[in-house]
């Protein structure tokens, strides 16, 4: 009889693996006030630029639709997380393998209905995370736009937002709105900026430091900067080729401005969690944490719409609007603080 003796070497690494497998992934949700900002693209470059520096990376996209990160990527995306919540698919046979051996997980049709599953659905939703057999080392959030993503209230503290913002007024307006939605309703009180779009590094800096010091005075909010994409010709170019500017044109000073950033969500300091972190660790934890955001986020949002009405009225008849303060703050420009500046950049201020 010919024994085959073990490889303690391969068993070690395996088991190392397996171990890690079961660990907490570092979940980063990227969101942007209002559409154009260019989200979709910041995360698919992130996630690529994660990848070839050696992360297993998986790719949630909470969109719907033909301009979901799948159909950017020009990759078929038939089945989805609700799929999965029907027993009609596997989480295996759902996710997609994308470039750079990046997994996606195309979920805008299951997101809506995780605060309304009963137990039954969120243990087996529970166990088809926890029993994913690949390993993940990061999970990128692709999130709806504005207020509606179900990622806003995950109370994990290997989870962190980055806000993309681009240079336009509204732009900025919508990033920080969002930002107080954000730490006003769920509690989290740090976060990163990346902003997109942006020619040169001192306009950049200029806008998330005003930014940066409103959200600070205002909400005792702490802003970390990630740096900044210019706009240049290649990024437009894989843009319109559904791949990424590190892949199509690795030389382009966007892809390098795509691996720095990425380079600051490897080493640069994470958000530190107020909420209760689940007990559980790995994707199934994940999920749970995830779901139980969802239901409170959905009875949170019920609670608003029964009170609404009359504290609008209240408010209305106690405090009448002046026509002069009809116009937002926020998107108002310090003329005196921009000619001190010498720059043409608005400066954000409190809403």
């Amino acid at each position: 009889m010919e024994f085959i003796l073990a490889n303690p070497v391969e068993d070690q690494a395996e088991g190392l693996r397996r171990l890690l497998r079961h660990g907490s992934p570092h979940i980063i949700t990227v969101v942007s006030g209002s559409v154009g900002a260019g989200k979709t693209s910041a995360v698919i470059n992130l996630a690529t630029a994660l990848a070839r520096n050696g992360k297993d990376v998986l790719v949630i996209d909470e969109n719907a639709g033909a301009n979901n990160l799948a159909g950017t990527l020009g990759l078929s995306a038939h089945r989805d997380l609700l799929d999965v919540i029907r027993r009609d698919k596997t989480l295996d046979e759902v996710i997609i393998p994308g470039p750079d051996g990046i997994r996606l997980l195309p979920a805008g049709r299951g997101m809506p209905v995780l605060g309304k599953l009963g137990p039954h659905d969120q243990t087996h939703l529970i166990d088809c995370f926890d029993g994913f057999s690949q390993p993940v080392d990061a999970i990128l959030i692709d999130a709806a736009p504005g207020r509606v993503s179900r990622m806003l209230s995950l109370a994990l503290s290997s989870h962190e937002i980055v806000v993309v913002v681009s240079p336009e007024p509204a732009s900025i307006t919508a990033a920080y709105a969002l930002i107080k939605h954000i730490s006003g309703d769920h509690g989290i009180q740090r976060f990163r900026v990346l902003l997109n779009r942006t020619v040169i590094e001192t306009e950049a800096q200029m806008i998330f430091d005003n930014m940066a010091g409103v959200a600070s005075r205002y909400l005792a909010v702490s802003l970390d900067f990630m740096g900044f994409i210019p706009p240049d010709d290649k990024l437009r170019q894989s843009n319109r080729r559904g791949h990424s500017v590190i892949e199509a044109f690795p030389a382009a000073i966007s892809a390098t401005a795509f691996r720095r950033a990425a380079e600051m969500l490897t080493h640069g300091p994470r958000c530190e969690e107020e909420g209760n972190e689940s007990n559980e660790k790995g994707l199934g934890g994940f999920m749970q944490c995830l779901m139980q955001g969802s239901q409170s986020q959905r009875q949170h949002a019920s609670d608003n719409s029964g009170n609404q009405n009359g504290s609008i009225r209240q408010s209305a008849s106690n405090n009448p609007v002046k026509q002069s303060d009809r116009s937002s703050p926020i998107k108002q420009a310090n003329r005196n603080s921009i000619a001190a500046k010498g720059s043409k950049g608005p400066v954000v201020r409190h809403v």
